[in-house]
């Protein structure tokens, strides 16, 4: 039987407890962890204007530190349609697709996962208090204030 290769997927701009709690716990699937960071280009177009915050190789270079994952890389730019993910997933051939319970399309997931022999597994559920978006905010509140 092939080893077990576990993918994870996502922006992790500003690396926080959520994040390794979230890594964590789809390391403890056991097998191989691999973590695709969304690009630049795609966390702009996701996002917005200002975001990300760090660079795709500084992202990458935070979760390489954390040493939770096997494998960290960049997903490609053009990573918006099925045939994108298909071809990733014929390219990593993930028996999980671990995600959180916040993750956008998780029946999707699950369809082209099972194309490929595999499935998705909700490993974390998510947390609405501890977000990128809430510290931003949080920041810039902090910095605004500090102004008046």
């Amino acid at each position: 039987m092939a080893e077990q290769i576990v993918l994870v997927t996502g922006v992790f701009d500003l690396l926080h407890a959520e994040h390794v709690a979230f890594l964590k716990k789809a390391r403890a699937l056991g097998g191989t962890l691999v973590v695709g960071v969304e690009s630049d280009v795609r966390v702009r177009a996701l996002k917005g204007e200002g975001r990300p915050v760090n660079s795709q190789t500084v992202r990458v270079a935070n979760l390489e530190a954390l040493q939770i994952a096997d494998r960290v890389f960049v997903l490609p730019e053009a990573f918006s349609k099925p045939e994108h993910h298909r071809a990733l997933l014929a390219e990593i051939r993930p028996t999980i697709l671990a995600v959180s319970s916040h993750s956008p399309h998780i029946e999707k997931k699950q369809q082209l996962m099972e194309e490929f022999g595999g499935t998705v597994v909700v490993v974390h559920e998510h947390n609405p208090a501890i977000s990128t978006s809430i510290l931003l905010e949080q920041r810039r509140g902090i910095q605004n204030h500090g102004q008046s």
